[in-house]
């Protein structure tokens, strides 16, 4: 028997947004979303949105989108 983990309305809505926002990226920037996660991932873009999806989740996916690769170039990404 599997064991049902409730999550709470804001744990659900992060989860629904960085779900949206990755395959964004993966589309703006040309590559596939397992691409695009582990870019995120390994150059702070995940960590990012992680912490401030509250503020972006309002924000145009333009915008997020282009603020995303601004952390991972600063983080050491190059294009």
């Amino acid at each position: 028997m599997m064991n049902t983990i409730v999550l709470d309305k804001e744990t659900r809505n992060k989860v629904r947004f960085i779900s949206f926002i990755i395959p964004e990226f993966a589309c703006a920037y040309k590559m596939d979303k397992q691409e695009a996660y582990r870019l995120l991932k390994k150059y702070g873009g995940l960590d990012y949105v992680f912490n401030n999806w509250w503020a972006l989740h309002i924000d145009n996916p333009y915008w997020v989108v282009r603020e995303m690769l601004d952390v991972c170039r600063h983080n050491g990404f190059r294009q």
